[in-house]
């Protein structure tokens, strides 16, 4: 379908404001427990790797820059959820450790996430979600 020239794609503008309406679901029920999308994503990762993971590791696998991660970890640590300890391999480097409580509240982020997963995995019939993931997929 050809549109003219600046004309909006409705299309296109629905699945942004969907996705912005999801993550803001997601946001408000990860906030009910103490967190936030980028905090529940560090303490995740540590809780799954069960160890300490240097700070250029979860940058790595949180698609962020070092320095962001180093204000993340400095906020996770003054809310007791992390804890910064020595690499044993490099005396220049650090880690972070999660703290029993951020265990907890990886936990309860963790039923947050799921409990809207659920919610919006029921809001779409089975057949709709394969034909959505299909056309999701191809937009990819």
């Amino acid at each position: 379908m050809n549109r003219p020239a600046g004309k909006a794609d409705p299309v296109m503008f629905s699945l942004l404001e969907a996705a912005h309406a999801l993550e803001q679901r997601l946001e408000s029920a990860l906030a009910e427990v103490g967190l936030s999308m980028a905090k529940y994503g560090v303490v995740s990762q540590l809780a799954r790797a069960g160890q300490p993971l240097a700070l250029g590791e979860l940058a790595t696998r949180q698609s962020c820059v070092r320095s962001n991660m180093t204000q993340l970890i400095d906020r996770l640590e003054a809310d007791g959820l992390v804890r910064r300890v020595d690499d044993p391999g490099d005396r220049r480097s650090v880690r972070a450790a999660i703290t029993r409580l951020g265990e907890e509240r990886a936990a309860a982020g963790a039923r947050a996430m799921k409990r809207v997963q659920d919610d919006f995995a029921a809001s779409i019939p089975p057949r709709d979600r394969e034909v959505l993931i299909r056309m999701l997929a191809g937009v990819k």
